[in-house]
């Protein structure tokens, strides 16, 4: 649930939510085009933050938490590719440990950045991002692992994406 809206990602949001749906439809399927959509969700956040990061440049800060987002989900994109290879209970374990990371670096983010406004969605996303990661791996050694729980959870990230890249968007306004 990785959010990067400082640069107002509307369309980034919409195009998750979309996906999100897609993903749902490939339901516990690893064939090619479930793996694609899999890797979809994270290069989407790869993307985004650059150039929410270019944006920053822009107006003049660093945004060192969307280069470590950069990073992490560049990696979580290698590590879910690889792990398609291992099956369902791998990709929990990559998917988790991805939501993790990506969710304790949206607290900080978000913490830190309190003053601009509008990051209460922020700070909600990655308490459940770090919350859903670590529901996800423990999903892994289950049963029946399975896939159907990323799509609700891609779903909640595009929606807090959207609230956050519209909260950003009228702050930078002045509305």
């Amino acid at each position: 649930m990785s959010k990067s809206p400082e640069g107002g990602g509307t369309s980034e949001a919409r195009e998750r939510l979309l996906g999100t749906g897609l993903l749902f439809a490939a339901g516990d399927a690893l064939g090619p085009a479930g793996v694609i959509l899999l890797l979809v969700y994270p290069l989407f956040d790869v993307g985004a933050a650059l150039v929410d990061i270019r944006s920053a440049r822009a107006g003049g800060a660093t945004a060192p938490a969307l280069r470590v987002n950069v990073v992490i989900s560049s990696l979580a994109v290698a590590g879910l590719a690889v792990a398609a290879a291992s099956g369902i209970p791998a990709v929990l374990r990559v998917w988790g440990i991805w939501a993790v990371a990506s969710g304790i670096v949206q607290l900080v983010a978000g913490a830190t950045r309190r003053r601009l406004g509008g990051q209460w969605a922020m700070i909600v996303s990655g308490s459940i991002s770090t919350l859903a990661g670590a529901s996800f791996f423990a999903q892994a050694g289950g049963d029946d692992p399975s896939l159907r729980g990323l799509a609700g959870y891609a779903f909640l990230g595009g929606v807090f994406f959207l609230v956050s890249a519209l909260r950003l968007n009228r702050a930078r306004d002045g509305r």
